[in-house]
């Protein structure tokens, strides 16, 4: 390297030095504050919202960069693109249709999820899914003890045209869900949909309940609905369920509704549970795969 280019570079490093800053937390002190609001109204754990900023001001904290860069933006970009990161990561990339298509039939899904969560018509949109998709289903009405469950159940299995099996109101709802699987095989049904009593850690006999219908119908899939109009009472629900007897995937609804759904990134920074689908409406076809990029979007929009 030639002198003249030697001076030229040293020349081009001092000035740049002038033409940047080091980002100093009082620098976007303000910016974080209004971004804890902003993810803990859209429903995102005070826990898990401090955990996020807190990685966010080591990322940006001593930084250099263009002293014409907007530190707001700049602070925004960077925070979705954690978002996408921590929702990638927990993201379920299984291809349901063919994890069923390439495994033994029957194959059993069971729900869970507290009343009032939608269960029961995400049960029915499931139903839909799959017969879309080529399969054969049956449903599983065991929840026993919720007037009116086997109705509700009944009136979809009618629409969709799926056979139903049912049991007394107070009776075992693990024989329901046996009944169920045997059915299924005796007449080569694809897939076994087990609906559950809703219930909370208040009510001992249904959790033992719900561990025993688990254990008789040993299902090949576990699946909890939660409700994101829920905000921080969903979370405490993931985390009851996944004491008790844990789940492989999550299914969020009334995601149309007005909430942003930051309970997604407070399962997937706090319980590495992953989001499957989400409810976007009452129709049947209203059950979609979940996006991590689009769900990230929406939480900051």
């Amino acid at each position: 390297m030639t002198q003249g280019n030697q001076d030229t570079e040293k020349k081009s490093g001092f000035l740049s030095f002038f033409r940047t800053k080091e980002i100093k937390e009082d620098d976007i002190s303000d910016i974080i504050e209004e971004l804890r609001i902003e993810l803990l109204e859209d429903d995102v754990s005070l826990e898990v919202t401090d955990m996020i900023l807190e990685d966010l001001k080591r990322e940006l904290i001593g930084r250099r960069v263009s002293r014409r860069e907007d530190l707001e933006s700049l602070v925004k970009n960077s925070l979705k693109r954690s978002l996408r990161e921590i929702l990638k990561k927990n993201y379920n990339e299984t291809d349901l249709i063919r994890l069923i298509r390439d495994s033994n039939k029957p194959f059993i899904i069971i729900f869970f999820g507290v009343n009032g969560v939608g269960k029961t018509t995400t049960i029915a949109k499931f139903a839909w899914m799959l017969k879309r998709n080529g399969f054969s289903v049956i449903i599983a009405a065991a929840d026993t003890f919720r007037a009116a469950a086997q109705e509700q159940l009944a009136l979809h299995a009618s629409k969709l045209d799926v056979p139903l099996v049912k049991g007394k109101y107070g009776g075992d709802p693990a024989s329901v869900a046996y009944d169920a699987i045997q059915s299924a095989k005796s007449r080569r049904v694809d897939v076994v949909l087990i609906d559950t009593a809703g219930r909370m850690h208040t009510d001992k006999n249904l959790t033992e309940e719900l561990k025993r219908v688990v254990k008789v119908a040993k299902p090949n899939m576990k699946i909890l609905v939660l409700d994101s109009l829920a905000g921080q009472d969903a979370l405490e629900q993931a985390t009851y369920f996944e004491k008790i007897v844990g789940y492989d995937m999550v299914i969020l609804t009334k995601v149309d509704a007005d909430s942003k759904g930051g309970i997604v990134l407070s399962l997937a920074y706090k319980l590495n549970k992953p989001v499957g689908y989400v409810g976007i409406g009452q129709d049947y076809e209203s059950l979609v795969k979940f996006d991590p990029e689009w769900f990230a979007e929406r939480l900051l929009s």
